[in-house]
């Protein structure tokens, strides 16, 4: 077997992107924040694309600000998503950090600049069900009982699986 030379070997590695979003929910844990986009139909968590050198917890942290036009501490990991190729989207891997607790208050005080941002509101999971893509609503269901038990949720395409 003839080794490829270490500079070809790098460049021939698959490339997968990464995603980062955070989990904001209200006191009861019964709603979650959703984002109304201006750039498509399905509403979104707070976050987005991990840029090149960048960790998946910075991203959470810049979008949450650049999305919100607030900065919280960031909580825990509660799920890595393998998110499967979809059309013109390359196959990815999307991590949900604990936002935590915002309250209605808080939501509509929010005051964002940016241009991506339509509108901002708290949805219990069913409503977020007719909002955000299935996969991304099964990644929600995943981090509400990853927060609920404390574990780490490992999803592929959103549904909970096993590393067996």
């Amino acid at each position: 077997m003839d080794l490829l030379p270490f500079d070809q070997y790098a460049a021939s590695l698959p490339r997968k992107r990464a995603a980062a979003g955070t989990l904001l929910y209200d006191e009861s844990r019964t709603r979650v924040l959703l984002i109304e986009t201006t750039y498509k139909v399905e509403w979104e968590i707070p976050g987005g694309t991990v840029d090149a050198d960048e960790a998946p917890w910075a991203t959470a942290v810049r979008e949450t600000a650049e999305e919100l036009g607030i900065t919280r501490p960031l909580g825990r990991l509660l799920v890595i998503d393998h998110v499967r190729t979809q059309g013109v989207m390359p196959e990815a891997l999307a991590f949900v950090f604990d936002g935590g607790v915002i309250t209605n208050d808080q939501v509509q005080g929010l005051r964002t600049h940016d241009p991506e941002v339509r509108s901002i509101g708290l949805y219990t999971v069913g409503e977020a069900q007719n909002l955000v893509t299935s996969s991304l609503h099964r990644r929600i269901e995943a981090a509400f009982a990853a927060l609920a038990t404390g574990t780490l949720m490992l999803c592929d395409a959103g549904t909970p699986t096993s590393p067996d």
